[in-house]
């Protein structure tokens, strides 16, 4: 019963939400607005208005937008290059997850030294603290997937060695983040799917983590339930409005799970797939070893009523026992039809799966500390074969 909460962001969540933005006491005048290297925010017309929302605020900005999918290092960089040059004094992240990380480590970086691999903790990482407070940070968030708008972590590679790590303190929260479901309605179908079950397992896990808290415990749990009752529609219905501020809250209420809880050892074993094969969205590489995943902590008994607990919160009223937890999430994959997700489409190898798991303990190794019993490196190798198609 000794924990701590911190989670220091202004939330604005709810259909119209971005129409305040000028409203709100934003915490500079001057923005490095980050989206990414696609088209979808001017296609679908939220970059515009976004702009107008900072004409409003008297606000002014400079636009930087190469931001990958995967985010990596030196795009980091020049983010923080320009910010610096054009005099920016705070930084807004406009796109799903990949963009609102880019943005905290942009944040970062604009004030401080080096680059931003002196600061990972893991891997090749410097592990050092940042001797001065990064710019404030807004998030806009138009995906349901990350929870970062809620949480103070950025996921970023280092497009040279591969390295997919995790970094944040307690400086890197948003200061105020936005949460408009109406700017999620565009996300494709296999899109919506993947960041859904990346917000489930940042819950999933974070119920396993053995350092939870009552407070985490109960944001955990109403995200399993939103996330298993409403992905599926918004799945298949992408413009129902009530799936998609439902599975938005199921994202918020993951990310600040993240913040009070943290993941376990399945985004430890995810983060190498995705980091050596920059073309797999962190979603559906989470989807591949999930079931494997979760059916070592059944067969371990180690957590036997929190998994009866999650597949009670995932649909499954008359669960009994660990296994059902495995069996509700199969039946989950299937009803948002990603149940086909092969390691093989994207190149990655079976006689690589030592050098992943070498490189899940290596870089992500502070996340098995949280595992609600031992892993070894023979578990991990048989869950990601287990999972191999």
């Amino acid at each position: 019963m000794k924990f701590q909460y911190f989670i220091p962001t202004k939330i604005l969540f709810g259909c119209g939400q971005l129409d305040k933005l000028h409203k709100q006491k934003l915490p500079g005048k001057k923005a490095l607005l980050v989206i990414s290297g696609g088209t979808s925010v001017k296609k679908y017309g939220y970059l515009a208005r976004v702009q107008d929302q900072l004409d409003k605020a008297g606000v002014t900005h400079v636009i930087f937008d190469k931001i990958l999918p995967n985010p990596i290092e030196t795009h980091v960089t020049q983010g923080a290059e320009l910010a610096r040059k054009e005099g920016c004094d705070f930084v807004i992240g406009l796109g799903g997850g990949s963009i609102i990380d880019s943005a905290k480590a942009i944040a970062v970086m604009a004030t401080n030294e080096g680059n931003i691999w002196d600061y990972i903790f893991g891997g090749t990482g410097g592990s050092k603290m940042p001797e001065i407070a990064p710019l404030p940070i807004v998030a806009i968030t138009t995906t349901a997937g990350t929870g970062t708008e809620a949480d103070p972590w950025a996921v970023i590679t280092h497009q040279d060695r591969n390295e997919k790590i995790g970094f944040g303190y307690d400086k890197t929260f948003p200061v105020l983040s936005i949460v408009d479901p109406e700017l999620m309605l565009t996300v494709p179908e296999k899109l919506t799917a993947y960041q859904g079950f990346d917000a489930l397992f940042h819950s999933t896990e974070g119920y396993l983590n053995k350092y939870t808290n009552p407070l985490n415990d109960m944001y955990a749990l109403k995200a399993i339930e939103l996330i298993g009752k409403y992905l599926p529609t918004a799945v298949k219905d992408g413009k129902n409005i009530e799936a998609r501020e439902n599975v938005a809250l199921a994202n918020t209420l993951s990310g600040m799970s993240e913040s009070i809880g943290g993941c376990i050892s399945e985004h430890a074993l995810e983060h190498p797939l995705s980091g050596h094969n920059p073309k797999l969205e962190h979603g559906a590489g989470l989807i591949m070893i999930c079931e494997a995943y979760y059916a070592y902590w059944a067969e371990s008994g180690l957590v036997n009523q929190r998994m009866i607990d999650m597949a009670k919160a995932l649909g499954k009223q008359d669960a009994t026992k660990a296994e059902d937890f495995v069996g509700a999430l199969h039946d989950l994959i299937v009803s948002c039809g990603v149940e086909d997700l092969k390691m093989s489409d994207y190149q990655i190898l079976k006689e690589d799966l030592k050098m992943y798991t070498e490189v899940a303990f290596e870089t992500m190794g502070s996340l098995f500390k949280a595992d609600p019993g031992e892993m070894t490196f023979e578990d991990c190798l048989k869950i990601y074969e287990k999972s191999f198609q």
